[in-house]
């Protein structure tokens, strides 16, 4: 699995503006809304719900925040990038410019924690991340997530 499988056309967003978290995981919600046929209202409740038992920006201007969401049937990812990062309350409290959001369905336990999993470990890669910083369009995007990073060493 590569977060890429998790992807639609559609999910991956790049050159997005926000002026703080709040508004990131709106955009997010929005997103997921537009491309999963899911309430945004409801992920926006589940984003922020996530974020206040802790932060899921996890360094290096990444965060992967994520939510259960009813009427999905498996596990979807967005893809944001934003224009000028914004605060997240990130573990190195750097802000964050690169994000993965996890949606899955309220039952998928083990899905949603390989999901995280696998996201969490390409998103430590270093070259992944400027590869994606670098990327002009969200099919480019969409391409660098389908790869198989785990062959590949990690640096931290």
């Amino acid at each position: 699995m590569t977060i890429g499988d998790l992807l639609e056309p559609g999910a991956v967003v790049l050159r997005v503006s926000a002026a703080n978290k709040r508004q990131v995981l709106g955009v997010i919600a929005d997103v997921a809304a537009r491309v999963f046929g899911v309430d945004a209202d409801q992920a926006l409740e589940g984003l922020v719900e996530r974020e206040a038992a802790g932060s899921t920006g996890v360094g290096q201007g990444v965060a992967i925040p994520h939510a259960r969401l009813a009427g999905l049937d498996q596990v979807r990812a967005v893809v944001m990038r934003l224009e000028t990062p914004v605060e997240f309350g990130s573990v190195d409290d750097k802000p964050v410019d690169l994000l993965v959001a996890l949606f899955a369905p309220p039952e998928a336990n083990t899905g949603h924690l390989r999901a995280l999993a696998r996201v969490s470990r390409m998103m430590r890669q270093p070259e992944l991340r400027e590869q994606l910083r670098q990327a002009r369009s969200a099919d480019a995007v969409h391409v660098l997530l389908t790869q198989d990073h785990e062959s590949k060493p990690t640096a931290a």
